[in-house]
């Protein structure tokens, strides 16, 4: 019952922020031209990485969704310092989990969260446009089937927006989310403070351990806010709440594997140590330079409050909640009837996709191709099924073209 508590509470607080933010999401989705955005992030320089960065920081996009988008910009012209720094900034921060950040733990991390980012991305860009594997000349290709497609109107613009914020957001983040929901309310409840208070005396190594356990942890920059809470309800420094949130969602296994296809060993490794490097220092500049009155939480309000919450929080949880278990079923449930033709249908083991993001980038690429005629991704299944007369070899190489590796 207590954990049950934990979770409400903390959804009441961080619900409107988040709805807000993911309707956000959906006018950026809808509204901002990727082409003019890769033009603006080819060539060299310290230009094209900063615009990158500036780009990535509100695009509400985790480490695994964001890979198939920086490979798109790395085709249609974008250095590879400029795509290393759009896959640094963007999923450590988002629209939706800035204002999720200020919801839960105030102004200042609000504020730091996308400065940090900034510094690091452009750091790392830079780094790999200079120390980075051979830059060849990248590859123009055709515009996305969803530029394309995108409604035209004022109206309809306005519903796909809504429609893209509140059920595909959700959908790609949802899961996350209630990881994040979920860990924080075990902390909170099962963790005792003093464990905490051990680690707190040695910053640098809680920190260290904090990158071990958040980067195979994979959880997106929503999902951390909860955990760094309920790590500083327990006794833990701002700085080190801080390295959860700036090292959790910017880098994880599977990323870094389709990274040192795509990019490099090198330009990976510069992308992997940029990550942990700027969550470290900004985390122990928080905890020697900054107030700590800027980070108090007040602990006491998550412990016992829950009986005070008003009905506009309440009414925001009761939707994100329901958003949440829909976007859930749904993804699990729903799957394209395709023809009964078992000639034209055949089956690819796709690896590397984690949420709906990178669903729709596998969907996308295989239905480019001429001769297919449906084309059924499986997230769950790692699978992708295609009926028509295509060329497997097609296949794969679109597929892998994305950012994720195919098999048949």
């Amino acid at each position: 019952m207590e954990i049950l508590k934990a979770i409400w509470v903390i959804l009441c607080e961080m619900a409107p922020y988040v709805l807000f933010g993911f309707l956000i999401a959906g006018i950026l989705e809808v509204w901002v031209d990727r082409q003019t955005m890769a033009r603006h992030l080819s060539g060299r320089g310290w230009r094209p990485v900063v615009k990158a960065a500036l780009f990535g920081i509100p695009l509400p996009l985790c480490s695994c969704g964001v890979l198939p988008a920086a490979v798109a910009l790395r085709r249609r012209g974008a250095s590879k310092g400029a795509t290393t720094s759009f896959l640094i900034a963007t999923p450590q921060t988002g629209v939706d989990s800035i204002a999720a950040t200020y919801s839960l733990l105030g102004p200042a991390f609000a504020v730091i969260r996308p400065i940090a980012a900034l510094v690091g991305a452009s750091l790392g860009g830079m780094a790999v446009g200079k120390f980075g594997d051979e830059d060849g000349a990248a590859t123009e290709i055709a515009p996305d089937i969803t530029e394309a497609e995108r409604p035209r109107g004022f109206f309809r613009k306005s519903l796909a927006a809504v429609r893209y914020g509140l059920i595909d957001m959700v959908a790609s983040v949802g899961g996350w989310l209630i990881i994040g929901l979920i860990v924080a309310a075990l902390i909170t409840v099962f963790v005792p403070d003093e464990l905490f208070v051990s680690l707190n005396r040695y910053p640098l190594l809680a920190m260290l351990a904090v990158v071990a356990v958040a980067i195979p942890m994979y959880v997106c920059a929503t999902g951390s806010i909860p955990i760094a809470m309920s790590l500083m309800m327990k006794g833990l420094s701002p700085g080190i709440a801080f390295v959860m949130l700036m090292a959790g969602p910017a880098a994880n296994f599977a990323s870094i594997l389709i990274l040192s296809k795509t990019q490099g060993r090198r330009a990976t490794a510069i992308y992997v140590l940029s990550v942990v490097m700027t969550a470290i220092v900004f985390g122990l500049l928080i905890d020697l330079t900054l107030p700590r009155e800027w980070f108090a939480i007040n602990s006491g309000c998550h412990a016992g409050c829950h009986d005070s919450i008003g009905w506009f929080p309440a009414a925001c949880a009761v939707l994100l909640l329901v958003l949440l278990i829909y976007t859930q079923i749904t993804n699990r449930h729903h799957h394209h009837h395709l023809t009964e033709n078992t000639d034209m249908k055949q089956t690819f083991k796709v690896t590397g996709m984690n949420c709906p993001h990178c669903q729709a980038s596998v969907q996308r690429a295989i239905a480019s191709l001429p001769g297919v005629e449906a084309v059924d991704v499986d997230l769950h299944g790692a699978s992708a099924t295609v009926v028509g007369n295509v060329d497997p070899e097609a296949v794969v190489k679109a597929v892998t073209t994305a950012g994720f590796s195919c098999s048949l």
